[in-house]
């Protein structure tokens, strides 16, 4: 279905994307894209360095007559989310995406499926490529670990670029062109604890919480989307509260970047109570897809009767992490009041694991305003250590201040204009774009970012707009025709 793919207009972005497809990507196990690419840029007898974390930059001069052009900098990055359907069965580490057309739509089979941010990478490497496309002198940026830490950005050295003005393709919405973005941290809760072996006359269950959309846990936070940890969290408080249900293990949800989808507990029971807690279950489940029929109505909640396990939790820490949970903030926590319609802070409770003696907890808190971030984050710190939990903080990163100043910002809101004949959205987001971070090394770097219409990112249901990808397309090919003449 790939080839298909390829046929697509325009073919030089989508015969890239499915290049870049095949080559198996996942977050921090970049090292055959990071060939691939070096590869690619040495095969075109471009200047190509891989700097010392695992960043590719390949360099071309301006075309005839682009010469006296600002320098630019075209920056994606090159690892993408793997996620998959617990249906699917795909090794992230050893296939490349199988792609398939759904009218106006490019989707992956049962997978993500790596728009973001390949479309971005795809299009550099177009242009890279092309003997025909007008551009001043370009600097491409791939970076790596962008989806897991950022560390691709972080390490990126000043003084390797020369370009002053730099083009983010890693905005997910055709009509939005990027000013600013979230920072972002990690926070993880640890603890052990002591298994109990089950006493007698027991039953057991497994739980099931599955079918939830998913997505990006910063761009689509404010949806009202099921997290499955919170979900999986109501169930079992519930079930101890009436029915004094133990816990044996429990898994939800995988990366802090994306809202969980799926969570499953094995628990015991008291065996005389199994009739009333089947009964008690059916209308939790029932009640919670009511609540979610709108936003969730693939949600499903499955309550199965399985051997008894052989060890549960101890039941004070077990009081304690679920209460934890009940109180721990996921969602928006405060809305920007500088920014109409825009999440200043938010937080993702994104994974959860209890087995074998060992709980952690990891959340990825966002915010546009670092004092806030750092409020919420100390408000969770605090909810899982009063339950005895070791709360660390981990990939800290800033956030991007808009400008409204910039020049090419008037760049692009004109040429946008010109070509679609109204005013583009120009905002900041609730995701964490690496131009901040960037910013650090490269204060005086004139920043931006667009991209094509993305939908469901960080999901098996992530899909990319072909009719977007071809406006978008024709929008960078007069950019690069538009980047002003440098300042002496």
């Amino acid at each position: 279905m790939n080839e298909v793919i390829r046929e697509l207009e325009p073919k030089v972005l989508w015969n890239k994307f499915a290049d870049l497809n095949a080559v198996p990507r996942p977050s921090k196990k970049e090292a055959r894209v990071i060939a691939f690419m070096k590869d690619f840029g040495t095969k075109l007898g471009l200047e190509t360095i891989e700097d010392e974390v695992g960043n590719v930059i390949i360099k071309k001069p301006a075309t005839p007559g682009m010469e006296n052009r600002t320098p630019i900098v075209m920056q994606s990055h090159l690892d993408m989310v793997h996620q998959k359907n617990n249906d699917t069965t795909f090794d992230f580490d050893t296939q490349g995406i199988d792609m398939y057309l759904d009218g106006d739509w490019v989707r992956a089979k049962g997978t993500t499926l790596g728009a973001d941010n390949g479309l971005g990478v795809a299009t550099i490497m177009a242009i890279l490529e092309s003997t025909t496309i007008d551009h001043p002198a370009l600097e491409a940026l791939f970076t790596i670990d962008e989806e897991t830490g950022m560390t691709g950005a972080m390490g990126l050295k000043g003084g390797l670029l020369e370009g002053k003005i730099l083009l983010n393709l890693d905005t997910e919405e055709d009509d939005e062109i990027g000013v600013g973005c979230a920072g972002g941290v990690d926070i993880t809760a640890r603890r052990d604890y002591k298994e109990e072996e089950t006493p007698e006359f027991k039953s057991g269950y497994q739980i099931t919480v599955k079918g939830l959309q998913g997505g990006h846990s910063g761009m689509q936070i404010h949806e009202g989307l099921g997290n499955a940890n919170k979900i999986m969290n109501r169930l079992l408080f519930d079930g101890f509260e009436n029915f004094g249900l133990r816990i044996s293990n429990l898994k939800g949800g995988s990366l802090r970047n994306a809202i969980p989808r799926e969570s499953q507990a094995i628990v015991a029971i008291d065996t005389i109570h199994e009739a009333a807690f089947e009964t008690d279950m059916r209308d939790m489940a029932e009640a919670i897809k009511t609540e979610l029929k709108t936003m969730e109505p693939d949600l499903i909640i499955e309550v199965l009767k399985v051997e008894a396990p052989e060890k549960i939790m101890d039941l004070g820490v077990q009081e304690g992490v679920t209460r934890a949970l009940y109180a721990a903030l996921n969602g928006v926590y405060r809305m920007s009041a500088d920014i109409p319609g825009l999440v200043e802070t938010s937080n993702n409770l994104a994974r959860v694991t209890i087995a074998n003696g060992n709980i952690e907890i990891a959340c990825l808190t966002r915010s546009s305003v670092e004092s806030s971030k750092w409020d919420l984050a100390n408000t969770l710190r605090a909810t899982f250590e009063l339950t005895g939990c070791e709360v660390t903080f981990s990939g800290d990163y800033p956030g991007w201040t808009p400008n409204m100043d910039s020049k090419i910002l008037k760049v692009l809101e004109n040429l946008y204009v010109e070509m679609n004949g109204k005013k583009p959205h120009v905002a900041a987001c609730h995701a964490g774009l690496e131009c901040g971070i960037l910013g650090q090394n490269y204060p005086d770097m004139d920043m931006i970012s667009f991209g094509p219409n993305i939908k469901g990112a960080h999901s098996p249901d992530e899909r990319a707009q072909i009719s977007s990808a071809q406006k978008y397309w024709k929008f960078v090919l007069e950019i690069l025709k538009n980047i002003p003449e440098q300042v002496a």
